[in-house]
């Protein structure tokens, strides 16, 4: 019988690394594919922790030689730049806070890598994700959370369709991540206690405001801070350096805290609040992709994340337009920003999500 060919994204990390042994040990014919995203010259930060920097080619060859199999790189920049890097400045210069690792999901990993593994003549792509991919009874692919809470990832997925569902393989959405180091040590592989990623791969030392001077100056301009009433507090050294909810940074010597309630890109003002300024009840989200429902027909009452590391919410979402849905919370919630991604859950089941527009709340301005 012939074995079944998956390509394995490996990025040189513990995660991505047993998730090839997995699949080797249950017999498929595993090919490791590690993907060549930044220019060398921005790749490597002091704690050499990125993804996709140099010492990461060198993990992910060590490993495919442990477990035996084939390894390549190739080099996706041309695609990683076009759909993640001029994304990430061209959100930040529009006055949005941009999620570059769901970009590089929705078009690099998986429409690039999965159109590449294809050309191998594989079947299947395999990610180190914690999320679980299976069909419900009508046969429909469901993206579901992964066991581990504390490490799900399904909230970066969103974008996946019936078609790449069923072209995925994600096997560490049944593990914790302790689990998933002490089974790296039983295959012997040297990265089971290499530290977790925390940075934005192309973005050096993980400091975005020295990526924006040096990537794109153009669009920071100087302006006002201003309150709600329009009264100048201050003045903002361009727009980009600041997001909903910021409260340090901002150089202001107030009585009470304040916190950045909106951007106003129109008059090149940072608007600032109270606490309390920074809450709304509504937002706006487009750019909208169904898992579970072909398209949104009627009111439906989901679990709600406006953010990664944010806890869901109840709400209801509702159509708004062709192409846009209006989501009603039933409790406010803080620092709804522009940009970022609105997920919807029904139960451990991702229904679909959106990029948010902006957040409905009272303003004096």
């Amino acid at each position: 019988m012939e074995r079944k060919k998956v390509v394995v994204a490996m990025s040189g990390g513990v995660d991505s690394s047993l998730t090839a042994a997995l699949l080797k040990e249950r017999g498929f014919d595993v090919i490791g594919i590690t993907m060549r995203l930044a220019d060398e010259s921005r790749d490597s930060c002091d704690s050499d922790r990125s993804c996709c920097s140099l010492s990461s080619v060198e993990d992910a060859r060590r490993v495919a030689a442990v477990i035996d199999i084939p390894h390549y790189v190739i080099n996706f920049k041309d695609m990683f730049k076009k759909y993640v890097i001029d994304y990430f400045l061209a959100d930040y210069a529009a006055g949005r806070t941009p999620n570059p690792c769901i970009a590089c999901n929705r078009y690099v990993k998986f429409e690039g890598l999965l159109k590449k593994a294809m050309e191998f003549g594989a079947e299947y792509v395999a990610t180190g994700h914690y999320a679980r991919i299976d069909r419900d009874d009508t046969g429909r692919y469901r993206l579901r959370k992964g066991l581990d809470g504390k490490k799900d990832q399904s909230y970066a997925l969103y974008y996946l369709n019936q078609f790449s569902l069923s072209h995925f393989l994600m096997p560490l959405g049944d593990y914790t991540k302790e689990e998933t180091r002490k089974l790296a040590e039983q295959c012997n592989l040297p990265v089971a206690h290499k530290p977790d990623s925390q940075e934005i791969c192309f973005v050096p030392h993980d400091d975005y405001r020295a990526y924006l001077r040096a990537y794109n100056p153009a669009c920071l301009h100087p302006g006002d801070i201003v309150d709600q009433q329009g009264m100048v507090l201050g003045q903002h050294e361009g727009i980009p350096f600041y997001t909903i909810g910021q409260r340090k940074g901002l150089g202001l010597a107030m009585s009470a805290p304040l916190y950045v309630t909106d951007l106003d890109m129109v008059h090149n003002r940072v608007v600032v609040g109270s606490g309390e300024d920074v809450f709304a009840k509504e937002l706006v989200a487009s750019d909208l992709n169904w898992i579970a429902i072909d398209s949104l027909e009627k009111p439906i009452d989901v679990m709600a994340k406006i953010r990664y590391g944010k806890r869901e919410a109840p709400a209801t979402v509702h159509r708004h337009g062709e192409r846009c849905v209006r989501v009603l919370f039933r409790e406010a919630q803080r620092a709804i920003t522009p940009g970022q991604s609105i997920v919807f859950y029904q139960g451990d089941s991702v229904l679909g999500g959106g990029i948010i527009e902006r957040a409905e709340r009272k303003t004096h301005l």
